[in-house]
C-alpha cells in the first residue's frame, strides 16, 4: 500500500511570506504564437487554445500574430483611460473604507482589462452578469460614478437602498445584472438569459465572470452542462488572478492543466488568454461573441491574470503569499502595457498620461464630494424605512402588509 504522502496531497503555491517570488515554472508561450482558428470551428478542433496563452502584445510593445485585433487608436485610448479611470476610482474608495467612510471594497488591481476590453468588444445590448471586481466594465458602459459611490455608502441615493453590500453593483440601464454574494449564481443566470434571448430570436448575448476558486462550486458545472447542452449564447469568463481570498489556485484548478482546459469536458471551447494584455482580451471576446451572435454558442474564457491587491478590505494577502510577488508578475501590468503599446505607436505620450491620471484623480475627488452631500454612511440620510417592504412581490402578501402597519409605516 502507498504510503499516506502518496494517498493524500495538498496542493500548495510556490511562494510563501518571506519566500521570493518565483514564476519561472510557468513556461508561457509568446504573444503571437498561438493561432486563431475560424469562430465557427468545432470545439475539438481548438484544443491547443486551452492550454496555450493567447497573447497580442509582445515585450517591444508591438501588436503580432493572427489574434492583433484591428482597433482604431480612440478605442484604445479610450480603454487605456477607462482603466486609469477605475484605478482612480478603486484608491478613492479604498482610502474611504480605511478612514471608515464606507464598510467594506474590493479593489480591482491588476485585472482592470479582463473587464473593460471584455465589455468594449461587446455591444450595449448584451447582458453583464457580473462578479465583484468588474467595476471597470461599469465604468466602460457609463455609470455614473457618484451613483457608484451613493450605493457604496448606503446612503439615500443608492439605488439598491442598502440592501447589497458595497461594490455589488446593479443597473438596469445598463445591462447590468444585481452582483451577487454567492458566488458562481451569475454564471447559469447568465446561460438561462441567453437561452432567452436566443428563444426570442434576439442578437443580445450574456457575458458573465467568476474568479478562478469558483470553478469549485456547483453553479459552474450546472452552468457548463446547460450552456453546452442548449448551445447558449453567452461567454463565460474565469478571472484566475492566482488567489481566492487565501486559497490558491491549485485547489480548485485541481488536476486540470488550466481553468480553460475544463470546458473540453462539456464540448465547449475553453481559451486561455493573456489577462494583462488589453488586446488579446478584446481579441478573445469579439471572437467569441461573434462565434455566439453566429449560433456556435458559448465559449469558456480563462483570464490568466494576478490579483494585485487584498482580496478586500476584509483581508490580509501577507499573512499568504510574499509581500511584492504582484511586482514580480511575469505577464506585467496591464494599464503599462497598453500605455506603452500606444506611445510606441505615436498615439500617445507620457505628458498625456500625466494629465489624464491627475484629471482621474480630480473628477473622482468632486464625485466624491458629491456623493457624500446626498447622505454619509454615519449620518445618513440613508433608505427610508418602509423601503423595505418594497420592489420583492408585484402584490404585496398579507404577512409583509401586518408588519408594515405594526411599525406604523
Amino acid at each position: 500500500m502507498a504510503s499516506p504522502e502518496k494517498l493524500f496531497q495538498v496542493p500548495a503555491p510556490g511562494a510563501r511570506p518571506g519566500d521570493t517570488p518565483d514564476f519561472s515554472k510557468l513556461n508561457l508561450p509568446a504573444a503571437g504564437e498561438m493561432r486563431r482558428p475560424d469562430m465557427l470551428a468545432d470545439a475539438g478542433d481548438m484544443m491547443d487554445l486551452a492550454f496555450g496563452l493567447v497573447g497580442v502584445l509582445d515585450d517591444k510593445h508591438e501588436a503580432v500574430g493572427e489574434w492583433a485585433p484591428d482597433m482604431a487608436p480612440e478605442t484604445l485610448r479610450e480603454g487605456l483611460k477607462t482603466m486609469v479611470l477605475t484605478r482612480e476610482y478603486d484608491n478613492r474608495m479604498l482610502k474611504m473604507q480605511r478612514t471608515k467612510r464606507l464598510s467594506f471594497y474590493m479593489k480591482s488591481l491588476g485585472e482592470e482589462a479582463t473587464a473593460v476590453a471584455m465589455v468594449q468588444a461587446l455591444s450595449d445590448a448584451d447582458m453583464l452578469f457580473p462578479s465583484y471586481r468588474q467595476q471597470g466594465a461599469l465604468i466602460q458602459r457609463g455609470a455614473d460614478i457618484v451613483d457608484m459611490m451613493c450605493h457604496c455608502i448606503s446612503n439615500g441615493r443608492d439605488n439598491l437602498k442598502g440592501r447589497q453590500l458595497p461594490v455589488h453593483y446593479t443597473n438596469r440601464d445598463l445591462n447590468w445584472f444585481s452582483v451577487s454574494g454567492n458566488l458562481g449564481t451569475q454564471f447559469p443566470q447568465a446561460v438561462g438569459w441567453s437561452m432567452a434571448s436566443a428563444l426570442k430570436g434576439e442578437e443580445a448575448i450574456a457575458c458573465s465572470w467568476i474568479g478562478d476558486g469558483t470553478t469549485a462550486e456547483g453553479d459552474f458545472h450546472a452552468a457548463m452542462t446547460l450552456a453546452s447542452t442548449y448551445n447558449a449564447p453567452a461567454i463565460l469568463n474565469v478571472v484566475n488572478n492566482q488567489w481566492a481570498i487565501s486559497m490558491h489556485n491549485s485547489i480548485s484548478r485541481g488536476k486540470a492543466a488550466s481553468f480553460a482546459s475544463k470546458a473540453i469536458g462539456y464540448g465547449i471551447p475553453g481559451i486561455r488568454v493573456d489577462g494583462n494584455d488589453y488586446l488579446a482580451v478584446y481579441a478573445a471576446a469579439q471572437w467569441a461573441a461573434e462565434r455566439a451572435r453566429k449560433g456556435g454558442g458559448p465559449t469558456l474564457i480563462e483570464h490568466y491574470t494576478y490579483r494585485g491587491e487584498a482580496h478586500s478590505t476584509s483581508d490580509d494577502p501577507s499573512k499568504y503569499r510574499p509581500k511584492d510577488e504582484y511586482k514580480a508578475w511575469p505577464l506585467g501590468d496591464p494599464v503599462e502595457r497598453l500605455r506603452a503599446h500606444l506611445i510606441k505607436q505615436d498615439e500617445w505620450d507620457a505628458d498625456s498620461h500625466d494629465k489624464w491620471e491627475a484629471d482621474c484623480r480630480e473628477r473622482v475627488a468632486a464625485a466624491w464630494k458629491e456623493a457624500v452631500s446626498h447622505g454619509t454612511l454615519e449620518e445618513g440620510p440613508h433608505a427610508p424605512t418602509e423601503s423595505m417592504f418594497e420592489d420583492v412581490f408585484a402584490a404585496q402578501p398579507w404577512h409583509l402588509r401586518r408588519q408594515r402597519q405594526e411599525l406604523g409605516l
